[in-house]
């Protein structure tokens, strides 16, 4: 099943981010992550969160995915959010 995680950043956390981008970035690369990429402000000059779709077995593994994320790991994150994910466009087959 799919699941959205959207993930706000903490204020001025941009060197966080930055240090520990590569990290995160492995960490997506080994596991099923249909797409990922950064929310970013209104004037588009910063990123200010994440949304991640992954496939996972169920909302407990997809809470423990988002939980592990050396990102989450690493404070960046004031908020963490996990639901279940349902793709219409476009249509995945399914």
């Amino acid at each position: 099943m799919l699941f959205m995680i959207i993930s706000k950043d903490h204020p001025d956390s941009k060197e966080l981010r930055a240090n520990t981008r590569p990290k995160h970035l492995q960490y997506l690369a080994s596991h099923d992550v249909h797409y990922a990429g950064p929310i970013l402000s209104d004037d588009e000059t910063k990123p200010i969160g994440s949304t991640i779709v992954i496939e996972a077995e169920d909302l407990g593994a997809a809470r423990a995915f988002a939980a592990n994320d050396p990102y989450t790991v690493a404070g960046l994150f004031a908020e963490v959010n996990v639901h279940p994910f349902k793709q219409v466009i476009p249509e995945n087959g399914s």
